[in-house]
C-alpha cells in the first residue's frame, strides 16, 4: 500500500520473503484486519501482548472483556461476509440470539417499550466466546503467524514511510532487548490505549487530531444466575439506557451458559461501586425497582469488575499532514466509543469490510491514506450516535463536545424519534435498524417515519415493565 505519489500497489513488497503485513493487536479488530490482509500479503504478523488462552477464558489486555457485550445487526451481517458460518457456529456456541424489542424489558427517556414483534436481534454472549471462536478460525489460515508476549514499542521507518514495527518481548524489563521485523504495512489494532501517536512522532511524522467526547460514564459488571424462571422464560432481560434526564443505567443479558451479566452505570462523582451488597443497592439508582428486585433473589456467581474508561475518541488519520505510508489504524485505535452503545464489536467487523473492499476496488490505487478514509468512514455512523449522545449528557467534556447549529436541529428531530419510539412500531423498527447499524441514518426520514416524527403525538407505551410479548397484530 502506498502514498498518493506512488505508483505500485504495495511499495515495498519486492524482497525476497514477498510483502509482510504486520497487525499490532490480536483482538477482535486485530484478527480480522490480518483475516483481510491474508488475501493481499504472502505473510501476515499478529503482535499481541498478552498470551492467548486456551478456550474462551479472559485476557489482561482485554479489560472491558469481563462486562456486556452485543454483536449488533450491522456486525453480524460483516462478520457473515468475512467468516462464512460464523453466525451459526455462534448459534451452536450456545450464545443468546435476542429479539428486539420482543425480548427484552427496555426503558428510554422516561418510557417503556412496547414489547412487539421483533425486528432486530443482537448476540448476547460473552466477548470471550466470541473472539475465540472468531481466533479459531482466523488462525487457520497458514499465512497468518501469531508473535505472543510481545509489546510493539516503536515503528520503523521515517515521516514518508512505516517499514516495520520494534519489539520486546514482554518480561517485565523495560530495558530489555529489541528487535526489528520489517513489513510493507502495519496495521495499528491495539485498542483504545495505543500507543501509535507517540510512535509516529519518534520517527518525524504528525500524531493524528483527537476528537473527545467524555461524560465520564463509569460502570460495573457482574453475572448472575437467577433463582426463579423470570429472565429464563419470554423474558431474555432487562436494560435502562442513560438519558440526560435520568444518568444511571443498567441492565441483565443472557450469557451462554444460562447465566446473566448484570452491569449498573452512573456518571463522574457517582460511580458505582464494586463490593457486593454495595453493587446490589447501587440497582436503586435506576427509574423503576424492576432489576433491584432480580438481584435481590439472584445468585452472585463472581465478583464485580469495575470499568471507567468510556470516552469517544476519533483519531483522525485521513487528515492532510505529514501522514507516512505504509501505516493504518483500526477498531479502538481509530475509534473509540462508550461502551454502553455496544457499537465496538460491529464497528469492528464493519470496519475489516471496508478494508477488504477498498483493497480489493479495482478502479483505485489503495493508497493509504484513501484506504484510511475508507475504513474510518465504516465507524462513522456509530461515532454520530454515541458521540451525538453523549455530547447532551450532563457534564460532557472534551473538544467535540459543541455542535453547531445543525446538529441542534438534528438533535430536535432525533429527541422526536426517540420519544415516538417505544409505542410506535414504523417509528421503532426504522430507530433499531439505525442503533444496530444494519441501516443509515435516512431511514428515520423515510416518510412513514417522517408522518409519525412530525405530525403526530407518540404512540401510547407501557406505563409499567411489560412481562410478555405483544402478539403479532395486537
Amino acid at each position: 500500500m502506498n502514498s498518493a505519489g506512488e505508483a505500485g500497489r504495495w511499495g515495498v513488497g519486492d524482497g525476497k520473503d514477498g510483502r509482510h503485513a504486520v497487525v499490532v493487536g490480536g483482538s477482535l479488530a486485530g484478527l480480522l484486519a490480518a483475516h483481510v490482509l491474508a488475501g493481499h500479503a504472502d505473510r501476515v504478523t499478529v503482535v499481541e501482548r498478552d498470551r492467548f488462552p486456551d478456550g474462551t477464558g479472559a485476557r489482561p489486555g482485554v479489560p472491558q472483556g469481563r462486562h456486556p457485550h452485543v454483536l449488533l445487526e450491522g456486525g453480524q451481517s460483516a462478520m457473515e461476509s468475512l467468516l462464512p458460518g460464523f453466525l451459526a457456529e455462534l448459534r451452536a456456541a450456545g450464545a443468546p440470539r435476542v429479539g428486539m424489542p420482543s425480548d427484552l424489558v427496555l426503558w428510554q427517556n422516561g418510557r417503556w417499550f412496547r414489547r412487539l414483534p421483533a425486528t432486530t436481534h443482537i448476540y448476547t454472549g460473552s466477548r470471550a466466546q466470541l473472539e475465540e471462536l472468531v481466533r479459531r478460525r482466523v488462525l487457520a489460515n497458514p499465512v497468518i503467524s501469531v508473535v505472543e508476549g510481545a509489546d510493539v514499542v516503536g515503528l520503523l521507518g521515517d515521516a514518508s514511510r512505516v517499514r516495520g514495527v520494534l519489539l520486546r518481548d514482554r518480561s517485565g524489563d523495560d530495558r530489555g532487548e529489541q528487535r526489528a521485523v520489517e513489513a510493507d504495512l502495519v496495521v495499528d489494532a491495539s485498542g483504545s490505549g495505543t500507543k501509535a501517536p507517540q510512535w509516529l512522532t519518534a520517527i518525524g511524522a504528525e500524531s493524528p487530531h483527537e476528537e473527545t467526547i467524555d461524560t465520564g460514564l463509569a460502570y460495573a459488571s457482574r453475572i448472575y444466575r437467577g433463582t426463579s424462571d423470570v429472565l429464563n422464560g419470554e423474558t431474555a432481560g432487562y436494560y435502562v439506557y442513560p438519558s440526560p434526564d435520568q444518568v444511571h443505567a443498567g441492565g441483565a443479558l443472557p450469557l451462554e451458559d444460562g447465566s446473566h451479566l448484570v452491569i449498573v452505570s452512573g456518571l463522574r462523582g457517582d460511580e458505582p461501586p464494586t463490593g457486593d451488597a454495595e453493587f446490589v443497592t447501587y440497582a436503586k439508582r435506576l427509574p423503576h425497582p424492576l432489576l433491584h428486585r432480580w438481584l435481590d433473589e439472584a445468585e452472585p456467581l463472581s465478583p464485580a469488575f469495575g470499568y471507567r474508561r468510556t470516552a469517544n475518541v476519533r483519531r483522525r488519520y485521513d487528515l492532510p499532514g505529514r501522514s507516512p505510508a505504509g501505516f493504518l489504524a483500526t477498531g479502538d485505535a481509530l475509534c473509540t466509543f462508550n461502551p454502553i452503545y455496544g457499537q465496538g464489536m460491529a464497528v469492528a467487523a464493519m470496519s475489516a469490510v471496508a478494508l477488504r473492499d477498498a483493497l480489493a476496488d479495482p478502479r483505485r490505487t489503495p493508497t493509504t491514506r484513501r484506504v484510511q478514509r475508507a475504513v474510518l468512514t465504516a465507524s462513522r455512523q456509530a461515532w454520530d450516535i454515541s458521540a451525538g449522545a453523549d455530547r447532551k449528557m450532563p457534564g460532557a467534556i472534551g473538544n467535540a463536545v459543541d455542535g453547531g447549529p445543525a446538529d441542534r436541529v438534528a438533535d430536535w428531530y432525533l429527541q422526536r424519534v426517540q420519544d415516538c419510539s417505544p409505542g410506535d412500531p414504523v417509528v421503532g423498527r426504522a430507530f433499531r435498524s439505525v442503533l444496530t447499524l444494519s441501516a443509515p441514518v435516512t431511514a428515520l426520514f423515510a416518510p412513514p417515519v417522517a408522518r409519525a416524527v412530525l405530525f403526530r403525538p407518540p404512540a401510547p407505551s407501557p406505563t409499567e415493565p411489560p412481562a410478555v410479548r405483544e402478539e403479532p397484530g395486537a
